[in-house]
């Protein structure tokens, strides 16, 4: 391969590789990604691991969430954590969340 001028190498501590594109995310995790040098051009090649897709309105929800999460937090001095089990358990609901977690007082 080196005589062609193709040289191989694979990339180590790779944990995930993600592909977004218009409308979704490809996450490729615990991935072998491979380095392929060729002709001053790099490639790079994917395979193994546990392959998902998150669309574009999955990951907005996410962020959401995580935005509305530290709202908690701040708005009852609570930990991230308790404010995310919080709005978990009113179902997403910021006000009964906040009055939820002020309701049962400081741990």
């Amino acid at each position: 391969m080196q005589k062609m001028g193709m040289n191989l190498e694979e990339l180590p501590g790779v944990l995930e590789v993600q592909i977004k594109t218009e409308d979704k995310t490809i996450v490729v995790e615990n991935p072998t990604v491979t380095v392929i040098k060729m002709q001053g051009q790099s490639m790079f090649q994917v395979s193994g691991g546990v392959v998902k897709e998150v669309t574009m309105a999955e990951q907005l929800s996410e962020q959401r969430f995580e935005e509305d999460v530290k709202l908690v937090a701040e708005q009852t001095g609570r930990t991230v954590d308790e404010a995310r089990k919080a709005l978990q358990e009113t179902g997403g609901d910021l006000a009964k969340a906040i009055i939820k977690l002020q309701a049962e007082g400081k741990p």
